[in-house]
């Protein structure tokens, strides 16, 4: 029998597997490009195999009509132009979130920052709360801060990693460590599944989807990309692309070339 948080993970997963774009980048940077029209973008790509997207609640509170993709409601802030960027504080509650209509929720935490400790705890906490409503919560867990000397580390990756699912992820989004073979240390050391973070934009599309085959390969179940996405000349197709490699199993090589068909 589904209960609730296996009909809001069928919302936001495609037969276990996810292509999600984040969007919450509007509090850390402004409307950054791509997300000048962050209703726009998300209409435009939203039947382009994208399963889900992590937005802020003032975003859900005033989406024009329903997308439809699933909803992850972001809890987390901090702005560039504060004092401690590093520093993810909440700023929303889970009851909130699911009077929005929200089928998940999101948490940010920066492991080997000085606010470590505080930034735990919220996630202990939101994770309770998470379980009391039967929510999927989706950890972003990164290594950041000032006592990271690697971040792509895979011994670092893989603990930090591992923080996200004992404090109660349903799903952990982490960094990519750079190739398959290291990341299969990250995957198979964390109990619940893995997606990856896109990080920077990528230079070339070849760049996105080699990483997005690595992870795949990894034991990864699919890719939270946004820069890649919605800085990208033509989201729906990086975006088609992307599918093909997560929902069908093809190789980059050849979601590159249908790319490069479409263009002509």
């Amino acid at each position: 029998m589904a209960i609730g948080r296996e009909i809001r993970l069928s919302r936001i997963l495609n037969n276990g597997k996810m292509l999600c774009i984040p969007m919450d980048h509007g509090i850390t940077n402004g409307p950054i490009t791509g997300l000048e029209d962050v209703y726009g973008f998300i209409y435009k790509c939203e039947k382009s195999g994208v399963t889900s997207i992590i937005i802020n609640k003032g975003i859900i509170k005033s989406l024009p009509r329903p997308p439809t993709v699933g909803i992850i409601a972001h809890l987390s802030a901090s702005t560039s132009l504060g004092l401690s960027p590093n520093k993810k504080v909440q700023m929303g509650g889970v009851e909130d979130a699911i009077r929005l209509g929200a089928d998940g929720i999101s948490v940010h935490i920066n492991i080997g920052a000085k606010e470590e400790p505080e930034m735990l705890q919220k996630l202990g906490m939101i994770s309770d709360k998470c379980n009391e409503w039967n929510v999927p919560l989706i950890a972003m867990m990164y290594p950041r801060g000032e006592n990271i000397k690697d971040p792509y580390n895979v011994d670092v990756v893989s603990h930090v990693a591992r923080v996200g699912a004992e404090a109660g992820a349903d799903i952990v989004k982490t960094v990519y460590t750079g190739d398959s073979d290291s990341f299969k240390k990250v995957v198979g050391t964390c109990p619940v599944p893995v997606v990856i973070a896109g990080g920077p934009k990528a230079t070339t599309d070849e760049d996105i989807l080699e990483m997005c085959d690595g992870a795949m390969q990894a034991g990864a179940i699919g890719v939270t990309f946004g820069r890649n996405i919605f800085q990208h000349k033509n989201p729906p197709l990086i975006l088609h692309a992307l599918s093909k490699i997560i929902f069908n199993s093809e190789n980059p090589k050849e979601a590159l070339r249908n790319i490069v068909r479409s263009k002509k």
